[in-house]
């Protein structure tokens, strides 16, 4: 008999109102194979309990019930209960240190740990994210940050109109005003003071497409990283077209000993490279910081870099789009991820402190690490078709099994982190970062 399933309510942050599974999925699951479901009460979870309640699910004030509990974001300490499973974005696999109570507490309590991030396909491709909707939200979110602090330098730019992603009511009502946008910068040209105007992407995977997609409804021309510091150059740009740049690892590091660059060896000597971009920075005017990052890699974007920066002259560099969103990371000026609330900053280079909002001197950053909850409905929607396959087979799997005997799905079993409260052997390195 299948253990009973539960999808709790998410409360790490005031704003996330996504879903693991929709109600249209939760009825699937229902009718077709007879699942049992319960779904914590949540008034600010983009789906109702009434919708739920109405596609056959139990609506109940705890999961107490639940064997198997589905989430999206990490779980207060207190909540797990003994030989329970949870699916989750964990955020441990860095040995993230913030986390690291939360692990210890489920390794006690005898947890299986399901990370969604770690579910993937025989070519290591991830399967179930979010990764495509941060994308899509951070660009939206950069592209409205960019009108409010151009305009606090005294500018009127058409990307006055765009609104912060979770002001509306869909993906496609934004979509529908950054395509107008996008027409009248075609039309009527930016600021020539301005121009050329250029947006830089770091990455090249989900989250970056993601944003690049947001970006191609403006007049978008692509350039090659290094084409872009001999664009000033050119006699009589057009002020009506956007220059795009796709940044890959090779345009963002180099070896220390001069050797020519190889991607493998990148990935597998980090400490042998040397951070490169600093070339770029002052010819873009947005950069979307898109990449995996971890700190055995190199800085793209350093506080000290920016301090040189400001003190020759206010930067073209207008906005930083850091989605990675990596603390003291990738981009060292982001301290932190930001709410949907508060969801920009101005990082001043030379009192090196944060300052929340448009105004003041400096670099304005937006950081918000739940970016695709300003997307909740169309972010869930993707994100259950996803999950929904593979839902039956850890609902119905005896996790008192041996690891090697145990059936779970390839995918799942891969994304085991936690068995019965042990970490598997691929995750055997956790214990480094636990004590």
């Amino acid at each position: 008999m299948s253990a009973v399933a539960g999808i709790r309510h998410e409360d790490k942050y005031l704003m996330e109102r996504r879903a693991p599974l929709t109600p249209a999925h939760v009825k699937t699951l229902i009718e077709k194979y007879d699942l049992e479901i319960i779904v914590e009460s949540s008034d600010k979870r983009i789906f109702k309990d009434e919708e739920y309640k109405k596609a056959g699910a139990q609506i109940e004030q705890d999961l107490k019930k639940c064997q198997v509990i589905f989430g999206v974001k990490e779980i207060p300490e207190h909540h797990f209960e003994k030989n329970k499973t949870y699916i989750f974005f964990s955020h441990v696999i860095k040995g993230q240190p913030y986390n690291m109570p939360m692990l210890k507490r489920m390794i006690e309590l005898k947890c299986n740990l399901i990370d969604y991030e770690r579910i993937t396909d025989d070519q290591n491709r991830r399967v179930i994210f979010f990764g495509r909707f941060a994308g899509l939200a951070g660009m939206i979110n950069s592209l409205w940050s960019l009108g409010e602090r151009l305009r606090f330098y005294g500018y009127d730019t058409p990307f006055l109109k765009i609104e912060q992603s979770c002001n509306y009511d869909s993906l496609e009502e934004a979509r529908r005003t950054i395509t107008k946008v996008g027409q009248q910068i075609a039309e009527e040209g930016l600021p020539e003071e301005l121009c050329p105007f250029t947006i830089g992407f770091t990455g090249y995977g989900n989250v970056s497409n993601g944003a690049q997609e947001i970006a191609s409804l403006l007049p978008i021309k692509e350039i090659l990283p290094d084409e872009l510091a001999s664009i000033k150059n050119r006699k009589n740009f057009p002020s009506n077209i956007i220059y795009k740049i796709i940044f890959k690892e090779e345009h963002l590091s180099a070896r220390n000993d001069g050797k020519p660059f190889k991607l493998q060896d990148y990935y597998n000597n980090p400490d042998k490279y040397h951070s490169i971009f600093e070339q770029y920075i002052p010819h873009l005017t947005v950069l979307m910081n898109c990449m995996y990052w971890d700190d055995r890699y190199p800085r793209i974007v350093t506080k000290d870099h920016l301090q040189r920066l400001f003190e020759k002259e206010r930067p073209k560099l207008t906005v930083i789009g850091d989605i990675t969103c990596d603390p003291e990371g990738s981009v060292e000026i982001t301290h932190k991820g930001t709410p949907i609330e508060y969801p920009v900053f101005v990082y001043n280079p030379f009192t090196r402190k944060p300052a929340p909002g448009f105004e003041g001197e400096g670099m304005l950053v937006m950081a918000v690490d739940i970016l695709p909850s300003e997307l909740p409905r169309d972010s869930s929607i993707a994100f259950a078709d996803a999950l929904t396959d593979f839902v039956k087979p850890i609902v119905e799997a005896d996790f008192d099994q041996h690891f090697e005997k145990n059936k779970l799905p390839m995918p799942i079993k891969n994304a085991l982190i936690l068995h019965k409260g042990n970490l598997t052997q691929d995750y055997k390195y956790i214990e480094d970062f636990l004590y």
